[in-house]
């Protein structure tokens, strides 16, 4: 039986929807002192965003590059986006990995400094990870 790759799109947009939506929570949790909660809101991101990653790069290794469909000034827009989001998705990650370090370190002087830079913009790879899959895979160029 071979596995319907088709999926994994869908997959991924929602798997970046949830960690926007944890990222955000956890961000209301720590603002109102409550560390149990907002530990688990990241962790949760971190777990989501960690399974997008095996996904998308799954996807991509078996079924290669969609191309999007627009063009003119809709594909400028999509590229644009595109191009802030993949190369912030590129950052993010050693971001990710020294915020979580140092609060396992217990190091929360420099888990905040690092945090107030690694939150909004693993907000904005989330979120514009789903604007990209909607615009690939649902955007209806007009004739």
């Amino acid at each position: 039986m071979d596995f319907d790759l088709s999926i994994i799109p869908t997959i991924d947009a929602i798997l970046n929807t949830t960690s926007a939506v944890l990222l955000s929570t956890g961000y209301y949790f720590i603002r109102r002192k409550n560390i149990p909660a907002h530990k688990t809101c990241m962790l949760g991101a971190a777990g989501t965003s960690t399974l997008f990653l095996a996904c998308y790069l799954t996807y991509h290794y078996f079924h290669g590059t969609t191309r999007f469909p627009g063009t003119g000034n809709v594909r400028a827009l999509y590229l644009a986006i595109l191009g802030t989001h993949t190369v912030l998705a590129a950052v993010i990650v050693p971001l990710v990995i020294v915020t979580l370090y140092r609060a396992f370190s217990r190091r929360f002087d420099l888990h905040k400094r690092v945090a107030r830079w690694t939150l909004p913009i693993w907000l904005y790879v989330s979120v514009t990870g789903v604007v990209v899959y909607w615009m690939l895979y649902h955007f209806v160029p007009s004739p």
